[in-house]
């Protein structure tokens, strides 16, 4: 998969400023699919995440940290510098190319848990997204990747959203099958913006 990169770290812009003293930063630490590859920035999710959750909590401002092809182990590698410290949420939104990579899962779960140890001892609140995978790859290996998440979040008490392209089908799907379209990338915002605003103390 070509390694684009999509930082963008100024999404405030979009909705103007916040009230001062209550600002807080969500950051989406993700792939290609936080990147909005395909996509104009303004229709990936976390543009039109950021619409949803400004129009119930205007002190919120979402930051996309999503690099094309990133695995779990490049999302560690770069948390410290990609996660400002201004974040008051991290959104974890890592693995699909350690699936696509055929990966052990517990090279996955061993990199997301050093990555919520780290974001644990920075204060900075975590919301973990997972993944489903198709049955088609092997249904055992599709169990033990989803278990990855599900375990990981029961162990370490964090909010969790199970699937985070859940409500996106082939037809919200762009022609590669895999990275949503603008349509897509609103059901995946609208989807997570609940849990984002309970989470973030909205």
């Amino acid at each position: 998969m070509l390694r684009r990169t999509f930082l963008s770290l100024a999404l405030a812009s979009l909705a103007g400023p916040t009230q001062a003293g209550r600002h807080k930063v969500v950051t989406i630490l993700g792939d290609s699919i936080t990147a909005g590859l395909g996509l104009p920035t303004a229709l990936a999710f976390p543009a039109q995440l950021q619409v949803l959750l400004r129009r119930k909590d205007p002190t919120l401002t979402v930051r996309a940290a999503g690099v094309s092809g990133d695995t779990t182990a490049g999302g560690l590698a770069r948390l410290d510098f990609s996660v400002q410290s201004d974040t008051t949420l991290c959104i974890l939104a890592l693995g699909g190319n350690d699936l696509l990579q055929g990966l052990d899962p517990k090279i996955t779960a061993t990199n997301l848990a050093a990555m919520v140890s780290r974001l644990k001892q920075r204060r900075i609140g975590i919301l973990l997204t997972g993944l489903r995978p198709p049955a088609e790859i092997g249904a055992g290996y599709a169990r033990d990747v989803a278990r990855v998440y599900s375990d990981l979040a029961k162990r370490q008490h964090l909010p969790f959203y199970p699937d985070l392209m859940a409500g996106v089908g082939p037809a919200l799907r762009q022609g590669d099958g895999l990275h949503p379209t603008a349509q897509g990338a609103r059901v995946i915002a609208a989807g997570l913006a609940p849990l984002v605003l309970k989470t973030a103390g909205s």
